[in-house]
């Protein structure tokens, strides 16, 4: 049995589609993204953002963060 083959984008545009109604929006985006190539260089990058910064600053900015209340999903 051979089957017909549809063109990439269509399978791409029904695969989307279908992971969007059974994970949601913003969990098809992070799956997605997971495939798609980065830029720059995180190393350098790292470097120059925590230049100034301790370790122990950073566990001061981390504990502020987990005490920021979550957002809510208004659509669930």
């Amino acid at each position: 049995m051979i089957a017909d083959t549809l063109p990439l984008a269509e399978i791409t545009k029904e695969a989307l589609r279908v992971l969007y109604k059974e994970i949601g929006i913003v969990n098809t985006i992070r799956f997605v993204n997971q495939f798609m190539v980065g830029y720059g260089d995180y190393v350098e990058e790292r470097k120059i953002l925590f230049a100034d910064m301790t370790l122990d600053d950073l566990f001061v900015e981390m504990a502020k963060a987990k005490q920021k209340p979550a957002r809510k999903n208004p659509k669930k």
